[in-house]
C-alpha cells in the first residue's frame, strides 16, 4: 500500500491575516503531519495484523478494535486538515458558482457567514460545508471529533477547524475572532475547484 504524503502549503506560513505564522507552522508541520504519519502507521499495523490471521474482534477491547478506531480518527484528521489548509491563503472575496449556490441555500453570503460562524462556535471540533452526494446539494454539518458526526457520502468544501490549537496562540479564548480571520483568508478559487470536483464525484 502506498504511503500518504504530507501536502505542503501552497502559500507562505506567514501570509495569513489574523492567523500567525507560528500557529500555521505548528498546526501544519506538527498536528496535520502527525495525522498523516499515524495514518500510515495504522495502515501498516492493520496490514500485518490481517496477514497474521491473529486478529480478534472483541468490542470491549482488542488490538483490531483499537486500530480501527484510530484509523478513522487519523484518516479524517488528515483529510479535513488538507481541505482546511488548501482553502486558506486567499483574499477572502467570495466568487464563482459556489457563491451562487451558497446564496441560493442560505439567502445571502452574509446569512451564510452568520450561520456558519454560529455553527463554528457550537462545534467542539469542526464545522463543515459539504457537498452531500445523497441530497445533491450543499449541506452544513458539525462534528465534535473528526470521526464523530460525519455523514457518509459527503465531500468537504469548506472545513473549519475549531479545535483550540487552531487559534489559542493568536486569539486566546476568542474563537469568534479566529473564525472571522478564517473567512478573511479564504481562497474562493480553490473552494470553487473543490465544489466543481465534488459535484462530479471527485476528490483531491
Amino acid at each position: 500500500m502506498s504511503k500518504k504524503e504530507i501536502k505542503p502549503l501552497a502559500y507562505d506560513a506567514g501570509v495569513l491575516r489574523g492567523i500567525s505564522q507560528k500557529t500555521v507552522e505548528i498546526h501544519h508541520g506538527k498536528l496535520y503531519a502527525g495525522y498523516v504519519n499515524k495514518s500510515n502507521e495504522i495502515s501498516d499495523k492493520l496490514g500485518i495484523l490481517r496477514e497474521s490471521g491473529n486478529f480478534e474482534g472483541n468490542q470491549t477491547y482488542s488490538e483490531l478494535r483499537g486500530l480501527k478506531q484510530g484509523e478513522t480518527f487519523a484518516k479524517n484528521g488528515m483529510y479535513l486538515h488538507e481541505n482546511y489548509f488548501a482553502i486558506l491563503g486567499g483574499d477572502g472575496v467570495p466568487r464563482g458558482e459556489v457563491k451562487q449556490a451558497i446564496e441560493e441555500k442560505f439567502g445571502s453570503m452574509d446569512e451564510f457567514f452568520k450561520y456558519f460562524s454560529a455553527c463554528g462556535m457550537a462545534a467542539r471540533g469542526w464545522a463543515i460545508l459539504a457537498w452531500d452526494m445523497q441530497e445533491k446539494k450543499l449541506m452544513q454539518y458539525n462534528c465534535d471529533a473528526q470521526n464523530h458526526g460525519g455523514v457518509w457520502g459527503c465531500i468537504p468544501i469548506i472545513a473549519l477547524d475549531v479545535y483550540e490549537h487552531s487559534y489559542f496562540i493568536d486569539t486566546g479564548s476568542d474563537r469568534a475572532a479566529y473564525i472571522k480571520a478564517f473567512f478573511d483568508n479564504l481562497n474562493w478559487d480553490k473552494i470553487e475547484e473543490f465544489y466543481q470536483k465534488a459535484k462530479r464525484g471527485e476528490v483531491e
